[in-house]
């Protein structure tokens, strides 16, 4: 079986002055021309699929419209679940036309789809809050998905009846995706779980964020989850809400940020973007495949010493979004300013970092002289980090009885 995941679509998003509607038409037409060259059976859009709780009527044609193409005439199924800057009863809202596509909304990690045919090949199996089985066309084996859109805490707290945050919403989210694989994932099907998360291995360095979505984390926001909370019959965890391909170490399985489309923040400067195909047969290891996106205008951000040089460089990289830190003496005259944005029809921000550049520039940082003993060169070093203060006698001391221990 083969399953597309994407997610973070952000439709109706602008770069602060920019529209880009057309690039997400784009780019969302290269998304269904993949799944139609890759013959996928199912796609998975996990979360975000619009900007803002109240998108334009543009938006909403563009996301129903682009959904309903990727069912290619209700061959194919869709799944497709509310992120953090999803209203999630507007997602649900559109269960009817869903119903005549192929395609499943889930607006809450509770949802239970109700039971119904489904107006193409594919048939429902089983539902439950939080879970569907699905019988694809073409294949035998069914396959299984525990769908967690985003929800903050208080809505958390509703749907488990917890009192508490944090450590209590992982124990709650982690006993409900327990009991659902318990019940439904045996090893006859192919078992996935699409969330809307800030996950991370336990212990692991904090996965990047882009500026728009750290308010995840904010109180009220959804707390981190876990890769070792995934139960171990699920196959293959496909993530929204990280902009940036990346796959998460300590679960049972590849655990995947597929990317937004598009780079949609200048914190994603030059960002490669992805969908992700993932081969699947029952009880075994899935097969993962990134295929980069190349639809989209790069996001830029060098950085210049003279006006003449940005204005170069601008003009020589007509298709990108710039933002451009100028290092000058003094700040930007409004004629500088001018020749910045006549040379870039995208320049977004210009950022001047007033300096004494000449005076920089003469400075130079003294050759280590490493013939020196190494007690002079503490010496050196400390009164370098404290502004030529020399380190007193008990200092000085306490740092041969180290060399001293160091020796035996």
């Amino acid at each position: 079986m083969k399953i597309l995941h994407t997610a973070d679509w952000h439709i109706g998003k602008r770069l602060q002055d920019f529209q880009r509607l057309q690039e997400q038409r784009d780019v969302l037409t290269e998304i269904v021309q993949v799944a139609d060259r890759e013959d996928v059976d199912l796609v998975l859009v996990a979360g975000d699929l619009f900007d803002t709780f109240n998108p334009d009527p543009q938006a909403e044609d563009l996301l129903y419209s682009t959904l309903k193409r990727l069912t290619r005439g209700g061959r194919r199924t869709v799944v497709a679940i509310a992120g953090n800057h999803d209203n999630p009863d507007r997602i649900e809202a559109q269960d009817h036309f869903g119903r005549e596509c192929g395609i499943i909304f889930a607006g809450f990690p509770q949802t239970e789809v109700q039971a119904h045919e489904l107006s193409c090949e594919a048939k429902l199996l089983h539902a439950a809050p939080g879970f569907i089985e699905l019988k694809l066309p073409r294949h035998n084996s069914p396959v299984r998905l525990i769908l967690t859109p985003y929800a903050n805490e208080n809505r958390m707290r509703s749907y488990f009846g917890m009192t508490s945050l944090d450590d209590e919403l992982r124990q709650s989210l982690k006993g409900h995706w327990e009991t659902l694989a318990d019940t439904y994932m045996d090893k006859k099907g192919i078992n996935l779980l699409v969330a809307h998360l800030f996950m991370m291995k336990r212990g692991g360095i904090q996965p990047e964020e882009s500026d728009d979505e750290r308010s995840i984390l904010q109180i009220g926001g959804a707390s981190m989850v876990y890769t070792d909370m995934i139960p171990p019959q699920v196959q293959y965890v496909a993530l929204g809400h990280l902009h940036r391909y990346q796959e998460m170490d300590g679960g049972p399985c590849p655990i995947i940020y597929s990317s937004s489309p598009l780079a949609y923040s200048f914190a994603e400067a030059d960002q490669q973007k992805y969908v992700v195909l993932i081969e699947a047969v029952p009880k075994k290891a899935v097969t993962v495949t990134p295929i980069p996106l190349k639809t989209g205008k790069r996001l830029l951000r060098p950085k210049f010493k003279q006006v003449t040089e940005a204005v170069d460089w601008l003009t020589q990289n007509p298709n990108c979004y710039a933002e451009i830190t100028l290092q000058t003496t003094t700040y930007l005259t409004s004629e500088e300013r001018r020749q910045l944005q006549q040379a870039h029809t995208s320049l977004v921000t210009i950022i001047p970092d007033v300096r004494d550049v000449e005076k920089e520039e003469e400075e130079t940082i003294p050759a280590i002289d490493l013939t020196q003993s190494i007690e002079t060169l503490f010496t050196s070093y400390f009164k370098n980090r404290n502004k030529g203060q020399e380190p007193n006698g008990r200092l000085q001391q306490l740092f041969k009885e180290i060399l001293a221990t160091e020796s035996e």
